[in-house]
């Protein structure tokens, strides 16, 4: 069953209800065949102390998005997915406006997933190269 734009952009944004997304304003925009884009606010709320974008923030909406790719493009419907790796290459700073996480598989496995994620800004410059792997497990 192929999932439209839209369901699968209301389902991931209605899930992020009360969780770190939302205290972090993630918000899924956008989703095709083989990827999902998230963004999220730059502002003092995800600041480190100098008054740049943190790289714990990067790195959970990095994770945030590449989870929920996995659970659109893995049937979720007897499996639960957890993330086992992140890292996190930061290149640019960033001191407003939005970053955009864009995952993409490198790997879509049975049990094990891995993703790319790039993490840009308003003007689509490089901010951050993440990587993150999930592993897909039987719900009991």
């Amino acid at each position: 069953m192929e999932l439209s734009k839209k369901t699968v952009l209301e389902k991931a944004n209605l899930a992020c209800k009360n969780t770190l997304m939302e205290t972090l304003n993630i918000e899924m925009v956008d989703f095709g065949k083989d990827y999902l884009t998230a963004r999220m606010p730059v502002d003092s709320r995800v600041y480190q102390p100098d008054g740049v974008l943190h790289g714990g923030a990067t790195a959970a909406l990095a994770e945030s998005v590449g989870s929920f790719a996995t659970h659109v493009f893995v049937n979720t419907d007897n499996l639960f997915v957890r993330g086992i790796e992140i890292t996190a290459n930061h290149v640019k700073s960033v001191k407003n406006g939005y970053v955009y996480a864009k995952a993409t598989f490198l790997h879509k496995g049975r049990t094990t997933q891995l993703l790319d994620i790039k993490v840009t800004d308003d003007d689509d410059n490089l901010i951050s190269v993440c990587r993150l792997s999930t592993i897909s497990l039987p719900k009991r």
